[in-house]
């Protein structure tokens, strides 16, 4: 069985800055100080570090125990409001191809889908509403388990053994998101990691994480569909003639290139012999 995980802002959805809102909302009311989320960046983090992170600029200090759960409450409350905003203002959308990928996968038996979001369940519920996505997820990972990002995919696949009723392999957990923050907590855990570039991410970033997979969005489901195993190489090379033939980076190199490995070898001998030809002239 293989457990798929998504994250979901800029991953699954984009809520138009709803979340930034209502943080910015919750600490104008605790704290006074307005707009805080402009002098930090809240991508790839989980809602336990952007409170805490939000309430020291604000205040100088971390929140006590009191003050950090009224802070939840404040945000969970506004939050509603501001994803209502955004679709007022035609600013939430789900990412492309997104829903054809989660229909896709929710009719295999051999496959389980789930959250890997740093955003609080209650919050991770309110942004997903609108968008109707939240019908394909039967369990997740929240930012109300850990503030680590890694941890709260690693309670995602705890969840979704107590699901199954068995254990899960690491090298079944397949996690997708939009920041090098997403890959990194996915290798963290031993995960095999994915990422999408029209995201909320930093694409030299996110191109330098080093994950297995990473293409524009969901529009073309077949580099998705390798990297998972669920489709044949269209190369038809296989599996074991790879460097490491224990994770999936033949995906890698269809899914950022095209090409295999020859492919590669092919066009890197032509460019070597246009070189010499161009010393030659």
């Amino acid at each position: 069985m293989k457990i798929v995980l998504f994250d979901i802002d800029g991953t699954l959805i984009k809520a138009g800055g709803a979340g930034a809102r209502g943080v910015n909302k919750a600490i104008k009311e605790m704290c006074g100080v307005d707009k805080v989320c402009d002098k930090f960046s809240l991508q790839g983090a989980t809602d336990k570090e952007n409170f805490t992170t939000a309430f020291k600029h604000a205040c100088g200090r971390k929140p006590t125990a009191g003050e950090f759960r009224r802070l939840e409450i404040k945000y969970l409350s506004f939050l509603p409001g501001e994803v209502k905003s955004s679709i007022k203002a035609k600013k939430y959308s789900k990412l492309n191809g997104v829903e054809k990928l989660l229909v896709m996968l929710s009719k295999r038996k051999d496959v389980l889908v789930g959250l890997g979001t740093g955003n609080l369940k209650g919050g991770a519920l309110i942004k997903l509403e609108p968008s109707g996505l939240g019908k394909y997820f039967a369990f997740g990972g929240y930012g109300c388990d850990s503030h680590i990002r890694s941890r709260v995919l690693m309670k995602a696949v705890e969840r979704a053994e107590k699901l199954l009723k068995t254990r899960v392999r690491p090298a079944d957990v397949f996690v997708i998101g939009d920041t090098h923050l997403d890959v990194a907590a996915a290798k963290d855990a031993g995960y095999h990691s994915a990422a999408v570039l029209d995201g909320f991410g930093d694409p030299n970033l996110v191109l330098r994480s080093g994950a297995e997979l990473i293409v524009k969005d969901f529009k073309d489901l077949y580099p998705w569909l390798i990297w998972l195993g669920l489709e044949k190489d269209s190369k038809g090379v296989r599996r074991g003639t790879y460097i490491c033939p224990d994770s999936p980076i033949e995906h890698a190199h269809y899914g950022r290139t095209g090409m295999d490995v020859k492919d590669i070898d092919d066009n890197m001998r032509a460019l070597r012999a246009l070189k010499r030809k161009s010393v030659r002239g």
